[in-house]
């Protein structure tokens, strides 16, 4: 239960649910209920993959969450009565499935009035793949969503000229791809098709060429290189275990616990025991006494 509300909830930064603040005139029907109903969703999923011993890339691509009927309005899922949640299981393809379609998610990675690409690629960056960007520069200008004459900007074309800045191209040319590719989701994890009048586009383009498009082909390329996901897991989980930030001498340990739990399927249960065997753990200083 502690790796769900404490492990968990730090690596994912799944307590700022708590503290959003969505806009009470664009989103209405967004209350306290619907926060509750959000933040438990994540628990039970994060919990079914640690008490059923999943591999943790389920957490990423696992086809089932929990719901209760006002969850499951909320996501437009039909069928679901009650307010006590029970496990659904999506058909193939589905939007929702893993961490990247749950409302805690994409409500904490959004301001009060929009969706931001940046927070969500960074979140994806920084908790999901361990290669969070540098803060920006200090200079760094706000961005604009209109043109000189007043005609507004969709988010993707503010995007591209608030980019185009020499000191900004760098960080965004990685972040901007993945949160183009949750842009169907609005500000509080709603399904759209539009922003306002204008279609959404949610292709992505990494740097190196790498296209893709939408919520669907994002977790196909994240799950196309497994190794940086779970490394991410060993890693905060070796940094929870120790109760410190890892440093340049702690890679060899992350790749030990790594290979451990390779054959056992990437659990979290062979994660966990491969920390407790590392030396940094075995060798931790005792405190108090």
């Amino acid at each position: 239960e502690s790796l769900v509300t404490n492990f968990a909830a730090q690596w994912l930064y799944l307590r700022d649910i708590a503290a959003k603040q969505p806009d009470e005139i664009l989103f209405a029907d967004f209350d306290e209920t619907l926060r509750a109903a959000m933040q438990r969703e994540t628990e039970l999923f994060i919990s079914s993959v640690f008490r059923e011993n999943r591999s943790v890339l389920d957490l990423l691509r696992a086809d089932y969450t929990f719901l209760n009927e006002r969850l499951a309005r909320h996501y437009g899922v039909p069928n679901i009565k009650g307010s006590y949640f029970r496990r659904v299981r999506f058909p193939e393809g589905s939007v929702r499935g893993g961490l990247l379609g749950q409302g805690s998610v994409l409500t904490i990675t959004s301001y009060s009035t929009r969706t931001s690409p940046v927070l969500r690629g960074k979140w994806v960056l920084e908790n999901l793949l361990s290669a969070a960007p540098p803060p920006p520069p200090a200079d760094v200008p706000s961005l604009k969503t209109e043109t000189a004459p007043g005609k507004p900007l969709t988010l993707r074309e503010a995007m591209i000229q608030h980019r185009a800045a020499p000191t900004c191209a760098g960080c965004h040319a990685r972040m901007d791809p993945i949160g183009f590719a949750m842009e169907n989701f609005d500000a509080v994890g709603r399904w759209r098709d539009r922003d306002g009048q204008q279609p959404i586009d949610a292709t992505g383009v990494f740097p190196e060429g790498t296209k893709f498009e939408g919520i669907t082909g994002l977790k196909k390329e994240l799950l196309r290189q497994p190794e940086q996901f779970v490394g991410t897991v060993a890693e905060r989980l070796l940094m929870y275990a120790i109760g410190r930030n890892l440093q340049y001498y702690d890679a060899p340990t992350v790749r030990a616990v790594m290979r451990e739990a390779e054959p056992a399927n990437d659990t979290l249960a062979s994660l966990v025991l491969g920390v407790v065997k590392s030396r940094p753990f075995q060798m931790r200083e005792a405190g108090g006494e």
